[in-house]
C-alpha cells in the first residue's frame, strides 16, 4: 500500500511540475529577431533592431577591413555596413556588382549600423530564463560575441551580442562613417537617390542610371514597431504572396495598427496561413468572387463615363470563377445598351477559367438587379442569357505575358495587383496605361491606390474609385 501511495504522490508531483513548466513557457519576456548565416540559426535582441531593409548600392571606403562593405544612405542617415559572414570568417561567393543584400539595421548607442546576413527569418518570443550560457563548441564564432544559446520550436539559436560585436570595432567603423559621409552627401547633392557604388583601386564612380518616367515616391516607413512591421509584411509575402507596396501600404499600416491593438504585443506576428488570411480579410473589395450586390452595381454605374462607341473592349485580368465578369457584363449592357460588349476575362487558374462559362446563377441573385439578364433553364435553375454569355470570353492567360488585345475602354482588376511582386505591379500598370483608351477607365481594388502616379486621375464615389489617364 505504501508503494502505491508513493507512486500516486510521485505522479501528482510530476503533473504539478509539468503544469508549472508549461505556465512558465507561456510567459514571454524576451523577443529576438532570427536570421540565418551559412545555414545556421542566429538571433539578435529585438530591442537592438531598428528595422530590416534590402539594399546593394554601398559606397566603398578605402583602408577598412574586408568585412566593412562601405556606407549607405538610409533616408539621409549615412550608416556603416558590415557583412557578418565576413566578420565571422564564413566563406561566401564572390560579389558581382551591386547585388541586393538582406540587412538588419541595428542601433548601438547613438549610432546605427547595417548588418548584412543571408536570410531574415522571423520574430521569436521566449522566456529570458531559457537562454543558456554560450559554449566553446561554437568554434566558428568567438565566444565573446555570443550572449547565449536558446532553443525554440526545436531550433537552436545563437544569440549574438551586438554591443560587443560593434564595440570591438567601433573606432574603425566610426572612421568608415566619417569618411563615407562626405562622398555620400556629395552624391545626394548631385541628385542621386543614395551613395553611388565605387570600385576598389582605382576609385571609379559609376555613372548614374536614368530615372524612369513618373516613378512613384517611396512610401514612408512606419514610425513604430519597425521590426515587427517588417517581419509581418515578409510573412504576408511568403504565406499569401501579398506584396506591400506603394499601391496598398496606407491600408497595410492602418491594418497593422488595428492588428497590434487587437492581438496584443505578444501575438503580432503571423505564425500560420490562417493568421495571414485573418490579417488580409478586410483587404478584399466588396463582393469579391461573387455576383455583385445592387448597391455596388449602382455605385459603379454612376462612375462609368459616357461612351458612344459601338464596340467596347474590356480587359478583366484575374477573373476567377467568372461571377464578377458576368456581373460586369450585365452592368455594361445596362449602361451602354447600344454597344457591342467584348470582355477578355483572363486568369491563371485553369479550372476556374474552364468552369466559368458553365456558371449557374443562384435564385437570390437571379431575383436581384441581374434579373433582366437571366434566363431559366429546363431543370428549373438560372443562367445568363446568350447575349451576356457571348459578351465574355474566358481565357487561360497570365496578364504579365504579352497579349494581342486591342486597346480597351475599361480595365477591371480588383485586388489582383497586390498579389504580384512590386516590379510586376509597375510593369502591369505601365501596360494598363498603354492599352487603355483616352476616355477609358481603370478599376482596381478598393484598398489599392494609384495616388502616387500623377498621370492617373481619380474619380471617387463612396468607397469606389475609378482612374482615367
Amino acid at each position: 500500500m505504501e508503494a502505491v501511495a508513493e507512486n500516486i504522490l510521485a505522479a501528482q508531483l510530476a503533473e504539478e511540475a509539468d503544469e508549472e513548466r508549461k505556465e512558465q513557457m507561456t510567459v514571454i519576456d524576451f523577443k529576438m529577431v532570427t536570421f540565418s548565416l551559412a545555414g545556421k540559426d542566429y538571433a539578435i535582441d529585438i530591442m537592438k533592431v531598428k528595422e530590416i531593409a534590402k539594399a546593394g548600392r554601398f559606397t566603398y571606403v578605402p583602408n577598412t577591413s574586408p568585412f566593412v562593405l562601405g556606407v549607405y544612405n538610409l533616408r539621409g542617415d549615412i550608416i556603416p555596413i558590415i557583412d557578418l559572414r565576413l566578420f565571422f570568417n564564413i566563406d561566401i561567393p564572390e560579389r558581382k556588382g551591386n547585388e541586393i543584400e538582406n540587412m538588419i539595421i541595428v542601433g548601438v548607442g547613438d549610432q546605427s549600423y547595417g548588418v548584412v546576413i543571408d536570410q531574415i527569418d522571423k520574430v521569436v518570443g521566449i522566456q529570458k530564463s531559457s537562454i543558456q550560457p554560450p559554449h566553446p563548441l561554437f568554434g566558428d564564432i568567438s565566444i565573446k560575441f555570443i550572449s547565449g544559446v536558446v532553443e525554440s520550436n526545436n531550433r537552436l539559436y545563437i544569440l549574438l551580442d551586438i554591443d560587443r560585436i560593434f564595440g570591438s570595432r567601433k573606432e574603425e567603423l566610426d572612421e568608415s562613417h566619417n569618411a563615407g559621409e562626405a562622398s555620400a552627401m556629395e552624391a545626394m547633392q548631385q541628385g542621386a537617390e543614395g551613395p553611388k557604388p565605387v570600385k576598389k583601386a582605382p576609385v571609379k564612380q559609376a555613372a548614374p542610371a536614368a530615372a524612369p518616367a513618373a516613378k512613384p515616391a517611396e512610401p514612408e516607413k512606419p514610425s513604430k514597431n519597425d521590426a515587427e512591421y517588417g517581419f509581418l509584411i515578409e510573412s504576408l509575402r511568403n504565406m499569401r504572396k501579398f506584396n506591400t507596396s506603394f499601391l496598398n501600404e496606407k491600408w497595410v499600416k492602418t491594418r497593422f495598427d488595428e492588428w497590434c491593438s487587437s492581438r496584443g504585443a505578444a501575438n503580432i506576428q503571423l505564425t500560420s496561413e490562417k493568421d495571414a488570411d485573418e490579417f488580409l480579410k478586410p483587404f478584399s473589395s466588396r463582393n469579391t468572387g461573387a455576383f455583385w450586390s445592387e448597391q455596388y452595381a449602382r455605385e459603379l454605374f454612376a462612375l462609368l463615363p459616357e461612351n458612344a462607341a459601338k464596340q467596347m473592349y474590356v480587359w478583366n485580368p484575374g477573373c476567377g470563377n467568372g461571377a464578377e465578369s458576368y456581373s460586369l457584363a450585365c452592368l455594361l449592357r445596362k449602361r451602354y445598351p447600344d454597344a457591342r460588349i467584348r470582355i477578355y476575362a483572363h486568369d491563371v487558374d485553369l479550372l476556374s477559367v474552364s468552369n466559368a462559362p458553365l456558371i449557374n446563377v443562384p435564385a437570390e441573385a437571379a431575383a436581384s438587379w441581374l434579373k433582366p439578364f437571366v434566363t431559366k433553364t429546363v431543370s428549373g435553375g438560372y443562367t445568363f442569357n446568350q447575349d451576356i454569355k457571348d459578351a465574355v470570353m474566358f481565357e487561360y492567360h497570365d496578364c504579365l505575358n504579352t497579349n494581342a488585345m486591342p486597346n480597351v475602354d475599361l480595365i477591371f482588376t480588383r485586388d489582383l495587383l497586390s498579389f504580384l511582386p512590386e516590379h510586376s505591379q509597375k510593369t502591369l500598370i505601365a501596360d494598363f496605361e498603354e492599352k487603355l483608351k483616352g476616355n477609358g477607365v481603370l478599376i482596381i481594388g478598393e484598398n489599392e491606390s494609384l495616388s502616387l502616379y500623377p498621370q492617373w486621375h481619380a474619380k471617387s464615389a463612396g468607397l469606389l474609385t475609378v482612374y482615367s489617364k
